[in-house]
């Protein structure tokens, strides 16, 4: 998934009403506002002085010229933090048949109606095969070194999610949750129990309902977002 113009480098000011930021454009010292595409907490991401890479736009329906597409750890490892990316990210792969253990399927629909009032982020069909359902998650937190967890806070959709997933199963069709990483300095998966023990308690729920669990991680440069090789869960 590439992005539609050149990034440019800045230091974040502060994130603040969630979808905020303020920043420093390092090319010319100019203030602005971008768009956070990011609902959860970001934590350990939004600290002040923060290096950032932001995509500019000159669409005049968009009240902000700017958009917050990446962290820059400055260590050769980036983290992306527009939770619409990695959708965009896996549907080419998941068209390409490019995620092994979905690659059998060669229908892939978005964004479908199912459950109670939601949509599945992907509903994979093909003929003699039950239909897949498959919900994705932005994963961004990392509190040790190469391990990457979800969720960075409270998050009651996300059990809805897991819950619709569970029922998928119980009819008899795949329902797979597949956590997609937007961190390159992390090789494990697991999840952040500490932060909301009602999702990991849904989550384990779940999994016995035979819901399906995929991690994979991503290739990230200021180019853009694309899907890596799948990473060891530790749950």
């Amino acid at each position: 998934m590439r992005f539609q113009t050149d990034l440019v480098p800045a230091r974040l000011t502060r994130r603040y009403k969630r979808f905020l930021a303020d920043c420093v454009l390092e090319s010319s010292g100019a203030e602005i506002t971008a768009h956070c595409a990011n609902p959860g907490s970001m934590m350990g991401l939004a600290e002040p002085g923060t290096k950032v890479w932001l995509e500019p736009n000159d669409d005049p329906k968009k009240k902000l010229k700017y958009g917050w597409r990446l962290v820059d750890h400055e260590n050769g490892h980036f983290t992306g933090v527009d939770t619409s990316l990695p959708n965009k990210a896996l549907k080419a792969a998941l068209m390409a048949r490019d995620v092994p253990e979905l690659a059998a399927y060669g229908t892939v629909r978005p964004e479908v109606k199912y459950g109670t009032g939601s949509r599945i982020d992907f509903l994979l069909q093909e003929p003699g095969l039950p239909d897949a359902y498959v919900e994705v998650k932005s994963v961004t937190l990392s509190r040790q070194e190469g391990l990457a967890e979800f969720p960075d806070s409270v998050t009651a959709r996300g059990a809805k999610h897991l819950a619709e997933l569970a029922t998928m199963a119980q009819q008899g069709h795949r329902a797979i949750m597949l956590y997609l990483v937007q961190r390159t300095d992390c090789t494990r998966f697991t999840l952040a129990a500490d932060i909301d023990p009602a999702y990991d308690a849904t989550f384990r729920s779940a999994r016995d309902q035979g819901v399906e669990t995929l991690c994979y991680g991503t290739i990230i440069t200021q180019q853009g977002v694309d899907l890596a090789d799948a990473l060891e869960c530790v749950i």
